[in-house]
């Protein structure tokens, strides 16, 4: 099912997410919406709070039939509680744009790499290390988790340029090809 993705302007961007049990009830079947939400929507990555949730959830991957040129390839994943426990020093910039924040993208600073602990769907725990463009993108998510969003890294002066723009997403002046909330 495809789900809602909320706007900025919506507060459960701004809170900081709450872990979760393998008993959330229909985990499978919202990881599962989750995923077809961000592919229906031509994301590479879409977190709880996104879809109204303030849980520790994230999803990661490329519509099918699109990895083949894709910098993620045949990456995808889904992350219950996350925890980045360390960044590299060399940071790296790079444009980002996000569902949250239709039309909207920015050059942004992030770790070149991340050490990060997860659950999987099955609840096993993983830490493992990303570096790139996969590290990018979850730690893009990950702030969602945080309450924060791309736009919070972008330089003041940037910041005031983009202040009608979003303003107009707050007002639902956003145009998308998705549902929006």
């Amino acid at each position: 099912m495809i789900l809602p993705i909320y706007t900025y302007g919506n507060p459960v961007l701004r809170k900081i997410a709450e872990p979760i049990t393998k008993d959330y009830p229909q985990l499978p079947e919202l990881i599962v919406n989750m995923f077809d939400t961000m592919y229906n929507a031509d994301g590479v990555g879409l977190a709880a709070p996104q879809v109204g949730l303030p849980i520790r959830l994230l999803v990661i991957g490329v519509g099918p039939g699109k990895e083949e040129g894709s910098e993620l390839g045949n990456f995808r994943i889904a992350m219950i509680n996350p925890v980045i426990l360390s960044f590299s020093d060399e940071v790296v910039s790079g444009e980002e744009g996000c569902l949250s924040i239709p039309g909207i993208h920015e050059s942004v600073n992030r770790a070149q790499k991340i050490v990060i602990r997860y659950n999987d769907t099955d609840f096993n725990e993983h830490t493992e290390e990303y570096e790139g463009y996969k590290a990018r993108v979850i730690q893009h998510e990950y702030d969602h988790l945080e309450g924060n969003l791309f736009t919070d890294k972008v330089t003041p002066i940037r910041r005031q340029l983009l202040k009608s723009k979003l303003t107009n997403i707050v007002k639902g002046k956003a145009r998308t090809s998705y549902k929006i909330k």
